[in-house]
């Protein structure tokens, strides 16, 4: 499984990084190195929860076999994981365009996958110059999730749902997710407010073992999470407002990293 991964994840950059370069008005220079022969290395970041960690390392060996050197910096908070690419902190790293769409930019949400897409990639491109790569299909959205035993108990299982019943239940936040546009202030100006019997926050790994201990009902999730179809102890909420847009995955990188006066990568 992990040669597949590595395999596709290496086609993809390999072309997406060579059709960039036409951008670069044809130039040509060893893959990785500058002027001067010494190898660049290529800083691949990722998010601070283990898929993104896990797709940033695919990344990482998919260009060490297209002949890069490569330095990794992971477990970025995600609250600054974009100003550490803006910033040349890292070159590229594992982004979501729905993320990119109301998170970064500001935008209203859409719900098709490649309206989202092309949105998020001519704004970086002008905004940021960043460059999104293509995105895989998969689509890893937010959602939030409650245990089985309150969803019974007060017969919810969407988000309406949820927020007429806030007043009962004990949210288990992760405090990005309170500030966040795609977190409570979004649904709240769609849904209305969320008066929790009480709200606490948790690091966002003991999210599952704070609601199995019974100190809290509710908590967020990535939609593709393992826990969520290994046991049938929580219920993914529905989004029956659908607030969430489409989270499909890319790679986005820095232009400068593709190409400038120094050097040129080729995959």
């Amino acid at each position: 499984m992990r040669n597949i991964l590595k395999k596709g994840m290496a086609i993809l950059l390999a072309v997406s990084v060579t059709a960039a370069l036409a951008a670069c008005g044809g130039q040509s220079a060893s893959s990785g190195e500058s002027g001067s022969g010494e190898k660049k290395s290529v800083v691949v970041g990722s998010k601070d929860f283990t898929e993104n960690e896990i797709v940033a390392e695919i990344y990482a060996l998919a260009l060490e076999d297209a002949g890069f050197k490569v330095e990794r910096k992971m477990n970025i908070a995600g609250s600054v994981v974009h100003t550490s690419i803006t910033s040349g902190e890292i070159d590229l790293y594992p982004e979501y365009t729905g993320t990119g769409l109301i998170t970064i930019l500001g935008m209203e949400a859409l719900t098709d996958q490649d309206e989202v897409y092309n949105t998020v990639k001519d704004a970086y491109n002008k905004q940021f110059n960043i460059t999104w790569l293509d995105y895989a299909q998969a689509n890893d959205g937010q959602g939030l999730f409650i245990s089985r035993k309150a969803s019974d108990e007060y017969g919810i299982t969407n988000i309406s749902q949820l927020q007429a019943n806030a007043d009962r239940l004990r949210f288990c936040s992760q405090g990005e997710f309170d500030e966040r546009e795609d977190g409570i202030p979004g649904l709240t100006r769609l849904y209305g407010e969320f008066n929790w019997k009480s709200s606490k926050i948790y690091d966002n790994g003991l999210k599952w073992e704070v609601v199995d201990n019974d100190e809290a009902d509710v908590a967020t999730a990535y939609t593709t999470e393992a826990h969520l179809t290994e046991t049938d102890k929580y219920v993914l909420l529905e989004d029956d407002k659908h607030m969430w847009p489409p989270y499909n995955l890319a790679p986005i990188v820095r232009n400068p990293a593709v190409c400038n006066e120094d050097r040129i990568l080729r995959a």
